[in-house]
């Protein structure tokens, strides 16, 4: 890890901790820690409630070096003594097989040049994101409605479990003050701010609003909605849902982004559940593999990290699925999926990925529905659950919930990664009611989405065969076997559980079009 080179202090309870000093002082008493003792307690501090892996503790007390576990053992008893007073001793936590948490009091961080000036103390950003969403600036009679869109998107937001949300009392104190997303970001320790406008004329009313990292003052995502002033209250949840839907996806490529650029030593294991992310979202067997690889680490890490086992559950489907239907990958998807569910029931993308694999792969799909419709109890505005939701709907037969829910998920998060799920799945909606056109336009939106996924090309070859379009439908045909060698109708449509008379209509189409049964 990569640590500050500034003179920087840390203060939690009655201590303080001079970092480059070594020295934690308690009042008039000084106890010097030595170099190994205060990096060890410096990156506890840093990692707040967040488990710290052996590995990562003795690369920051001993960085290149191999040195005995006595050693380390040596040194966190040694700080527990140190913290003994006021009960400080218990606020190292040994987690089995793990390594430790810090479950003391928050730790404020200051810089030397911070307490000369006399600016206040630097909160430490949380390792998880972190967000602020400031008052949206308004005019006149848009205060109120303002204010309750606010509350809104704070609500919406705090229900996703992986973001860390500053509450509106904190975060209102910036009303009326020009407020720099960079200074925000060290007075709230957070590291992306929401911010917005309200303005209202006659019967419209417009709402802009921009979501900024605070470590660079970049922005990350920006967006602006035209309205016409109805029903007010409607208005506000609309949008509330609508900004929130938006900003989950935006929020987590930032967060991959900026994960890319670690050392991979270093990551832990949320950060290793961020790096598979794209692989899992590719929808491919080679890429499932990356993807669990990381996975696998993870849960090395954290064994009941819930995203983790779900992500775990989705690349053994694509694998299962797209690499040779091999029941070992049928199982493990299904075996990760119970497990997300068991630790994640406060996870909406853990459950939403667990039910589909239990839908798809378990071919259960009352308890796929169950476990979709729990994510969305927990947060409405998570567009994934409404999108692999309408994939299974489809799979299914239910064409009205496929198009229905797909069309939901796209209104929620238009540039989503598995926006061509959402259309493939409306492809099959239009191809159970015959309605081939229509499911040849949404196959080819769902292709372009993703023409590495060999998925796209099935619906598209099966929805220009129905509509005569031969000749293109076979070229479709050549790049699923292309992408998919192995590829059967037959076996594709028993490993989905393809409803039955969808079975028969696709498998008269995809048969036209050169596929082998």
């Amino acid at each position: 890890m990569t640590q500050d080179s500034r003179p920087v202090t840390y203060k939690f309870g009655s201590f303080s901790l001079d970092a480059e000093t070594g020295a934690l002082i308690r009042g008039d008493t000084t106890a010097l820690l030595g170099r190994r003792g205060a990096a060890l307690l410096r990156l506890l501090l840093e990692r707040a409630s967040v488990p710290v892996g052996k590995d990562a503790l003795m690369d920051a007390a001993w960085p290149g070096l191999n040195v005995e576990e006595s050693n380390f053992t040596v040194q966190i008893a040694a700080l527990r003594r140190a913290l003994r007073q006021d009960g400080g001793d218990r606020w190292i936590e040994t987690l089995p097989r793990r390594g430790y948490r810090y479950v003391g009091p928050m730790a404020t961080r200051v810089d030397a040049d911070a307490e000369q000036g006399g600016h206040s103390a630097r909160l430490w950003l949380p390792e998880k994101p972190s967000i602020a969403v400031l008052p949206f600036e308004h005019a006149g009679e848009a205060a109120w409605f303002a204010d309750g869109m606010v509350d809104d998107i704070i609500t919406g937001l705090s229900r996703i479990s992986w973001l860390f949300v500053i509450a509106r009392n904190s975060s209102f104190v910036w009303r009326d003050r020009a407020a720099d997303v960079k200074q925000v970001g060290r007075d709230l320790g957070v590291r992306y701010v929401l911010q917005g406008s309200v303005r209202r004329a006659d019967d419209r009313v417009r709402i802009n609003a921009q979501l900024a990292d605070t470590t660079n003052g970049g922005y990350v995502w920006a967006e602006r909605y035209d309205r016409i002033a109805g029903d007010l209250f409607a208005l506000q949840d609309e949008i509330a849902l609508a900004v929130v839907g938006a900003i989950e996806p935006s929020l987590r490529r930032a967060e991959i982004e900026r994960i890319r650029r670690k050392r991979p030593d270093t990551l832990d294991a949320y950060e290793l559940v961020l790096r598979a992310q794209p692989d899992v979202d590719s929808g491919m067997p080679d890429r499932a593999a990356t993807a669990l690889a990381q996975l696998q680490r993870a849960l090395v890490l954290e064994p009941t990290y819930a995203l983790a086992h779900g992500l775990a559950a989705m690349s053994h489907h694509n694998r299962f699925l797209r690499a040779g239907l091999k029941e070992e990958d049928r199982v493990a998807s299904v075996r990760h999926a119970r497990l997300a569910i068991e630790h994640g029931r406060d996870d909406a993308r853990a459950l939403t990925f667990a039910g589909f694999s239990l839908g798809m792969d378990a071919h259960d799909r009352q308890a796929a529905f169950a476990a979709f419709e729990a994510a969305l109890a927990l947060s409405p505005s998570t567009a994934l659950a409404w999108i692999l939701g309408s994939v299974v709907a489809g799979w299914a037969g239910d064409a009205e919930r496929a198009i229905d829910w797909s069309e939901r998920g796209m209104r929620l998060s238009p540039f989503d990664p598995w926006a061509f799920a959402a259309y493939d799945a409306q492809a099959l909606g239009y191809f159970c009611r015959d309605r081939y056109e229509e499911a040849a336009n949404a196959a080819y939106r769902s292709n372009l989405a993703n023409p590495s996924h060999s998925i796209t090309w099935v619906q598209l070859a099966a929805s220009l065969a129905a509509v005569g379009r031969s000749e293109e439908a076979k070229a479709a045909a050549a790049c699923v076997l292309e992408l998919q060698p192995a590829f059967r109708i037959s076996r594709q449509f028993a490993g989905v559980a393809c409803e039955p008379e969808l079975a028969i209509k696709l498998g008269k189409a995809l048969r036209a079009a050169g596929l082998p049964d």
